[in-house]
């Protein structure tokens, strides 16, 4: 009876948490930024993430990775807690000072909303 009772709280734990990730929305932000402001754009970038991270509720992660073999190719992967969360977070202040502080750093940008498919992640990361 308790393997039973185990069994059927964990699930009913797992399939809360899917319905809360099914609510969220995953990107990849596919980035080129012109290799003379490189330095300049990963610090307004960081800047941007950690306030967004700070003070929106709905941003849940940033990742921002550069290709080793071509460090102005960035690839960020984004998770917000809604579509609703990434609407509110393109219209905050500090978003908007992002965008046009690297507006011409910028050389391409390609937005890839996603689903995920599995999630594999250590208890504690």
């Amino acid at each position: 009876m308790k393997k039973l009772f185990v069994s059927v709280l964990y699930l009913l734990i797992c399939i809360q948490i899917y319905a809360q990730d099914s609510n969220r929305m995953h990107r990849i932000a596919k980035i080129k930024v012109d290799a003379k402001q490189l330095d300049v754009y990963k610090s307004l970038l960081k800047e941007q993430m950690n306030t967004a991270i700070k003070f929106e509720p709905g941003v849940l992660s940033y990742t921002a990775v550069a290709d080793k073999k071509d460090a102005t190719s960035i690839t960020i992967f984004e998770v917000y807690a809604s579509v609703e969360a990434y609407q509110s977070h393109i219209q905050t202040p500090h978003f908007k000072k992002y965008k046009d502080a690297v507006k011409d750093m910028v050389l391409s940008l390609e937005l890839i909303d996603t689903d995920v498919v599995c999630l594999a992640k250590k208890e504690n990361f």
